[in-house]
C-alpha cells in the first residue's frame, strides 16, 4: 500500500533516472488526459503521497496512486507484469519505459499556474520532506478539524500534514497509547504533536530499502506492531489484536484495545 516514504522512493528513483533527460512521449491512458509529445524532464518530487514530473517546458504531471497503484520500470520493448489497459502513464525513453499502473489521480498542471499552487496549499507539510511546523500544524488541525473528529481520520487528512497512510495511522495510534475512535478533543496539543512527530520518525526510518517496519527495539525487531495482525497476539501484550472499518470513509484500523484503552 503506498504511503508518503513509498512515493518518496519512487521520486528518488524517478528523478535519478529521468532528471535533464529527454522523454519522447508521455502517454497517459485516456481517462486521464491526452498524449504529449517529447520533452525535457526538470525534477521529479514527491509531496506527501502525490508525485509530481515537472518538465522544462512549464507544465508538470501529477499523480497519486491511492490503495492500488504502483511504478514499473522496464527496459524499452520488455513484456509488462500487468496488463496495458491498466496503464495510467507511460514515459517513453529510448531505453526505457516507466509505467505507472492503475493511479488513483492523474493530472496536467501548468508548474507555477493556480491549480499547482492551489494542490501545494492544500496539502499540509511533507513530513518526510519538511518535517514537524509544530505551530503551523496545530493551526491547521485547528482550521480544518472539529473537536469531534476520529482520530483515524485526523491521521489521514493530508490537509493537516501530508505522507501518512492507513499502515502508519494505525502504527502510530498504537505506539502513542491512543485508541482509534478517541477525538480530537480528548488531546491536548502536546499529544497531539506527538502523533505527528512519531509519523514523521517512523517515515524517516523506512527510506532505506526492505520491507516497511514500525518495530526498532533490539527486542524485537522488524515487521509492524499491529497493522495486518487481526486476531494474533499483541506484540507488547499478548491480547488479541481488533480489526475494524473505521472513520468517515471507512478503512481498516487495527489495535490493541488492551494497550490502548
Amino acid at each position: 500500500m503506498p504511503e508518503g516514504d513509498t512515493i518518496h522512493k519512487v521520486a528518488a528513483y524517478l528523478d535519478d533516472a529521468l532528471r535533464d533527460r529527454r522523454v519522447q512521449a508521455v502517454r497517459l491512458h485516456p481517462a486521464f488526459g491526452p498524449t504529449v509529445g517529447a520533452r525535457t524532464v526538470a525534477r521529479v518530487a514527491s509531496e506527501g503521497k502525490h508525485l509530481f514530473i515537472s518538465f522544462e517546458d512549464g507544465t508538470a504531471l501529477r499523480s497519486h496512486l491511492g490503495m492500488y497503484g504502483a511504478w514499473h520500470s522496464y527496459p524499452a520493448g520488455a513484456v509488462w507484469r500487468k496488463p496495458r489497459r491498466q496503464a495510467s502513464v507511460v514515459i517513453d525513453t529510448a531505453q526505457r519505459d516507466f509505467v505507472c499502473f492503475n493511479a488513483k489521480e492523474v493530472q496536467w498542471l501548468r508548474s507555477h499556474g493556480f491549480r499547482r499552487a492551489d494542490q501545494g496549499a492544500r496539502l499540509g507539510a511533507d513530513l518526510i520532506r519538511d518535517g514537524l511546523a509544530a505551530e503551523e500544524l496545530l493551526r491547521r488541525i485547528d482550521s480544518f478539524c472539529d473537536p469531534q473528529t476520529l482520530l483515524v481520520d485526523l491521521l489521514l487528512d493530508q490537509r493537516i500534514a501530508a505522507g501518512i497512510g492507513n499502515v502508519y495511522k494505525s502504527e502510530v495510534l498504537f505506539l502513542e497509547h491512543w485508541a482509534p475512535l478517541r477525538r480530537v478533543r480528548d488531546l491536548g496539543d502536546d499529544a497531539l504533536l506527538a502523533l505527528y512527530r512519531r509519523a514523521a520518525a517512523l517515515l524517516g526510518e523506512n527510506l532505506g530499502g526492505g520491507p516497511r517496519t514500525t518495530r526498532f527495539s533490539v527486542a524485537g525487531r522488524g515487521g509492524l506492531w499491529v497493522y495486518g495482525r487481526a486476531e494474533l497476539p499483541c506484540r507488547r501484550c499478548a491480547a488479541p489484536v481488533r480489526r475494524e472499518l473505521l472513520g468517515r470513509q471507512p478503512r481498516s484500523s487495527y489495535w490493541c484495545a488492551r494497550c490502548q484503552a
